[in-house]
């Protein structure tokens, strides 16, 4: 099935030469999809440059070994890219690497395949899981959580305003009828949202909280920020694709943190480098009007790069 669903890469050429160095160095693309980024890096490494990718999915997996057999410079991990310090030292033998590459969220592959459970615009088992074999789908969650704890989630996970409302439409549904579907979901929460957004479906937020937290997104991201941080050699970039507040707010202050060094007490005579800041910021990019109208996904993705120092 994975080469049913297409994926276009958002920001490729951006991210990938803000990424690269040295061409004969070592990178990780930590969310390699459907590899559009990870082809384009081989493409600017030499012979001697190497690439580690991790996805959470088997079906992206199945890609990436594909991949890996056509070109000896790769190197793949199943798992989450929280653990990438582990995986360079197993898969790569290295104990820094030259660049780390994340392109956050769900894919498109994941989105278009009705039995990934992930599209409130396509009827399909209620699942969510990046990796369908590790966890707890959405539907047994939402089969056993206290109305609270739903609500919680969809506020603070999909910044939903109306997340009790919604969570209690759940709860109340739920005591008759068990929500299996994703479509059955998009119903209950469509009904319970009294104030629909033009041009944004009213299930989009919900669906966006009950995902990240299946998936535990934003602790993985974060555990992600920093073993980059300290994977990098001196030089090294960190660069960083995210599609909505959540992500890119984590890693704007990631990235600010690291670039203001340590904390003291803004009375104290001590210069920037004596505060050992341990990255450089580089900017931002958005994507241009062309690849919008290509590729609406990439209407609200931001790419920040930094760089390490020392």
């Amino acid at each position: 099935m994975s080469g049913a669903y297409q994926h276009q890469s958002v920001l490729p050429q951006e991210a990938v030469a803000a990424l690269i160095t040295d061409p004969a160095g070592l990178y990780v693309d930590g969310t390699f999809g459907r590899g559009g980024h990870s082809r384009l890096i081989l493409e600017r490494l030499s012979p001697q440059g190497r690439l580690l990718v991790i996805d959470k999915d088997p079906e992206a997996i199945a890609v990436a070994e594909a991949l890996q057999r056509e070109d000896p410079r790769v190197s793949v991990a199943q798992g989450s890219f929280a653990d990438m310090e582990r995986w360079v030292q197993k898969l790569m033998q290295a104990e820094a690497v030259h660049g780390v590459l994340l392109d956050l969220g769900v894919s498109s592959p994941q989105l278009d395949d009705a039995a990934r459970g992930f599209s409130f615009n396509k009827d399909g088992p209620l699942d969510m899981r990046m990796d369908p074999t590790q966890g707890q789908s959405a539907a047994e969650w939402l089969a056993a959580a206290s109305e609270d704890a739903i609500a919680r989630v969809l506020y603070e996970y999909g910044e939903e305003k109306f997340s009790r409302r919604m969570a209690r439409a759940i709860v109340a549904h739920r005591t008759h009828t068990d929500i299996t579907s994703t479509l059955q979901l998009a119903d209950i929460v469509k009904a319970a949202n009294p104030a629909w957004e033009k041009h944004k479906h009213p299930a989009t937020r919900a669906f966006q909280g009950i995902r990240i937290f299946i998936n535990d997104e934003l602790g993985d991201l974060g555990r992600a920020l920093q073993a980059a941080r300290d994977l990098l050699v001196s030089g090294g970039r960190l660069a960083v694709i995210s599609f909505h507040s959540l992500e890119d707010r984590m890693v704007k202050e990631f990235m600010r943190k690291a670039a203001r060094g340590d904390e003291f007490p803004r009375a104290l005579p001590v210069t920037q480098a004596q505060l050992k800041p341990l990255l450089r910021l580089l900017g931002k990019s958005q994507a241009q009007a062309q690849e919008v109208a290509d590729n609406a996904r990439a209407r609200s993705a931001v790419l920040r790069v930094a760089e390490k120092i020392g």
